[in-house]
Formats: C-alpha cells, structure tokens, sequence
C-alpha cells in the first residue's frame, strides 16, 4: 500500500458543492468530477468544497436564498461568506483528494 493509489484503478465518485467566486458574486454548483467541471467554469477563486451531492446543492440555494441572483449565482453576502469560511481549507484540492482516497480505502 503506497501513498498514492494505483493509475489502474477506476476513481470513485465523490460529489461535492463547489463555491466559486467571480468578481463580486458566488457560484454554488455541484460535480462529481470537479477538476473537469470548474475548468469549464469562467471564475477567479475556488473558495472551497463542501462534500455532497445534488440534494446539498438544493438545500445550500435554498439557505441563501435572499442572496440569489439567478441561477447558481448568489451576491457575495456577509451569510454565505460565513458559511464559506467555515468550509475553507488551506487547500480545498487537498480536501478532495483525502475525500477520494478515503472512498478508494472503502472500496478494498
């Protein structure tokens, strides 16, 4: 067992909530497969992940709700700022990747 898994290996799915900040606003979003879908995405900053899949996403845009511009798109507001403090990481890659691995041990 090494630190890192084996290319051979098929990665498992971990879903998670994507914020993305964009000049002044947020993207809430969701991926399975977040390196692909954020390098699709216009933005300036990953603000953080928050594991989850799509009942999250809906529970998120519902919890902010007031700040929402259209779409996954919210004002860059002093709440949703909060709640993406308490999620960030020195790294929220790093937070994917023990996330995966965590998912690949799980599977052995």
């Amino acid at each position: 067992m090494g630190d890192a898994p084996d290319a051979d290996l098929e990665r498992p799915r971990v879903d998670v909530l994507y914020y993305l900040r964009y000049a002044d606003r947020i993207k809430i979003g969701t991926s399975g497969d977040p390196r692909r879908r954020l390098a699709a995405i216009r933005h300036d900053e990953l603000l953080a992940f928050e594991r989850g899949g799509r009942e999250l996403e809906r529970a998120r845009h519902a919890q902010f709700a007031t700040s929402r511009l259209g779409g996954e798109w919210f004002a860059d507001d002093v709440a949703l700022m909060r709640h993406v403090r308490a999620l960030e990481s020195a790294d929220p890659w790093r937070s994917y990747d023990r996330w995966v691995a965590a998912s690949l041990v799980a599977l052995c």
